[in-house]
């Protein structure tokens, strides 16, 4: 355990934040995921082991409830969460807390105060925002490594904001690929289970990269002018490019920190326009990438083979 305090936090309460980066770790949860449970027993018990109190016995609160928290995560175990033994243990209530917050729906797409929030429901769905700093912190020193976690108000879930950007390589008739392969989902007609239209055969209208993964470069196709830049209702980062000769390119799940272009901007071929991401309707880390022709989207594979770009 490091000497002096990390953020504030020190002794017991960094013993404790150990054993969670432990039971994240022994589930096969990533960094990400680790960090947010720091955040999220930053955000109930200041990292504290809390045993005190009326919920050792269950309050009966003045409108019916039953409140009974105890532990790092302040889990109610009287109300499902295990005995008061187990919310007491700090590896069993993390792997609790985890077990419970891998059931959220792509959690990946989610800053990380909403999924702590979805796994504990708390009244406010951003107080824990504000500690999401300080659990990157205590992580990087706990471990010893750079987690690559952005600093910020945890909305930001790929780092990289304001760091160097690369560029791509263009081809001799101006055109780049817009991101790494390989490909991961093609253009065409699919099921799109479980989300908005579930069991509805729907149009793909673009070509799915890897594009590096999280925070991986994102370059525009050709040199054009960007159009929209920024998240739609959905939560989906999308950047628009005009190209002129009405060819119109669009780049899909960057988060907001991920989006290095505004409305305006001029752009050239190659260039990094954003970082990849997975916010929106996804299921993780990938580049949604399509080509829009006269207005209607066509198949990118062979629309970049055209121009002499191999996708992937």
């Amino acid at each position: 355990m490091p000497a002096g305090p990390i953020a504030g936090y020190s002794g017991e309460q960094l013993v404790n934040a150990a054993y969670i980066l432990k039971a994240g770790a022994d589930l096969g949860l990533g960094v990400r995921d680790q960090t947010i449970g720091v955040m999220t027993a930053m955000g109930e018990s200041s990292l504290v082991n809390v045993n005190y109190g009326d919920d050792l016995h269950g309050v009966t609160n003045p409108d019916g409830t039953l409140t009974c928290s105890l532990g790092l995560f302040q889990q109610q175990w009287c109300l499902g969460w295990g005995t008061q033994d187990e919310v007491m243990d700090p590896y069993i209530s993390s792997t609790k807390f985890f077990t419970a917050m891998m059931k959220v729906e792509n959690r990946d797409s989610l800053e990380p105060t909403g999924v702590a929030h979805r796994t504990q429901r708390n009244a406010n769905p951003f107080h824990y925002a504000k500690y999401w700093d300080a659990a990157v912190a205590v992580v990087e020193q706990l471990s010893g490594v750079d987690t690559g976690l952005s600093a910020g108000n945890g909305n930001q879930v790929c780092a990289g904001e304001g760091g160097a950007t690369l560029p791509g390589q263009v081809n001799d008739g101006g055109w780049a690929t817009p991101g790494a392969g390989p490909v991961k989902s093609q253009y065409g007609m699919r099921y799109n289970p479980g989300q908005i239209n579930h069991g509805q055969l729907r149009l793909h209208a673009g070509t799915d990269l890897a594009a590096g993964s999280c925070n991986g470069p994102i370059w525009s196709a050709r040199a054009g002018t960007v159009i929209f830049a920024g998240l739609v209702s959905d939560g989906t980062g999308i950047i628009t490019v005009d190209h002129g000769d009405n060819i119109k390119t669009k780049y899909l799940h960057m988060y907001r920190s991920g989006i290095l272009v505004s409305v305006g901007d001029k752009v050239a071929a190659g260039q990094q326009i954003g970082r990849t991401g997975s916010s929106g309707n996804s299921t993780g880390c990938h580049l949604h990438y399509e080509v829009h022709l006269n207005g209607k989207p066509v198949d990118p594979e062979p629309f970049m083979a055209e121009v002499g770009i191999k996708l992937g």
